[in-house]
């Protein structure tokens, strides 16, 4: 199995979960720090086995459609009654924001993305995108083919 067949199938069973109802989410203290944190660092640049954009002309594009979710989330987070379902509508909408580059996005950079948007998931502790990142890296929802079987 060559490196990236093995990345992708990491990545399929880390996007692959359950769903989760609507429940009120209690926003973690350092919340602010982490989002600031993850809006202000460079991304799509190479990393771990992340080997950098591949169209170096898209990466403040990209940059700028990301640190908008994040912003969404924060927005979210800082609200009166955050819930997992006002999380998920950012999530659809933050990956809407890349329909007009998905062309544009080769798998290493669509993989990445789905990164940065686990990563804010962590920082509100989301669990779940519900197949909305398994919908973007793929197309379909792994879990809804396994359901319809």
């Amino acid at each position: 199995m060559c490196m990236n067949q093995i990345k992708l199938f990491i990545l399929f069973f880390t996007l692959s979960s359950c769903g989760q109802n609507t429940t009120e989410m209690k926003t973690p203290e350092n919340a602010k720090e982490k989002f600031e944190k993850f809006i202000t660092k460079k991304k799509f640049v190479e990393e771990n086995y992340y080997p950098g954009i591949a169209d170096e002309k898209m990466r403040p594009v990209f940059t700028e459609k990301i640190n908008q979710v994040a912003s969404d989330f924060q927005n979210v987070a800082e609200s009166n009654t955050p819930t997992d379902k006002k999380y998920q509508e950012k999530i659809r909408i933050g990956l809407s924001r890349f329909s007009d580059v998905y062309m544009e996005l080769d798998t290493e950079d669509r993989e990445r993305v789905c990164t940065y948007f686990e990563e804010l998931m962590d920082i509100i502790g989301l669990e779940s995108s519900n197949g909305q990142l398994n919908k973007f890296m793929y197309g379909f929802d792994p879990n809804e083919v396994v359901k319809k079987n």
